[in-house]
């Protein structure tokens, strides 16, 4: 039976990660499978930590009710009822620090879910450039288009109409 090699880890950075070189689409697909497995494998680390968290949030609340049952008095409850005893149990401290953990835990798998979907979509990019790529989208008689500074064209446009609709509308107003 084949051993399996223990998790290498890596330092992940995720706003690097995500972004696509146009000038090395071949590196990034070398890279692609690489970074999904990584970001898989942590998102289901975070979400074993999820798991256990919200074990440890329910032993601790189980527990907490069985010392509120035990010694009612010890928590100034005149009364038993089940809303007393949930209210009780919310409102110690130890079941407090462990939904805190769990909530926390919950974040960073949602956070690390994110990231594989992210990956996921630079996926789709990929393939997308690459089609235009065989497409000679690229290709040019002189200099190849520079997708950076198109798209800062773009946007500068955008903020341009912008200003200009502002202003197009005061004077609707003034009139």
């Amino acid at each position: 039976m084949q051993r399996i090699k223990p998790i290498k880890r890596y330092t992940m950075d995720y706003e690097q990660d995500l972004k696509i070189q146009q000038d090395a689409l071949d590196v990034e697909w070398l890279q692609q499978a690489d970074l999904m497995r990584q970001y898989g494998q942590h998102a289901a680390q975070m979400r074993l930590d999820m798991d256990k968290a919200a074990e440890t949030l329910a032993v601790v609340k189980a527990e907490t009710d069985k010392e509120i049952r035990a010694a009612p008095a010890d928590y100034d409850i005149v009364k038993i009822t089940e809303t007393v005893i949930t209210n009780t149990i919310i409102l110690e401290v130890g079941y407090r620090d462990a939904l805190d953990k769990f909530n926390e835990a919950r974040y960073e798998h949602e956070m690390a879910r994110v990231a594989v979907s992210a990956l996921e979509h630079k996926k789709s990019a990929l393939e997308n450039l690459i089609r235009l790529h065989g497409q000679q989208y690229f290709a040019g008689p002189s200099v190849p288009r520079d997708l950076d500074k198109a798209w800062e064209d773009r946007e500068q446009q955008k903020e341009s109409d912008k200003r200009v609709a502002c202003k197009m509308q005061r004077r609707r107003r003034k009139n």
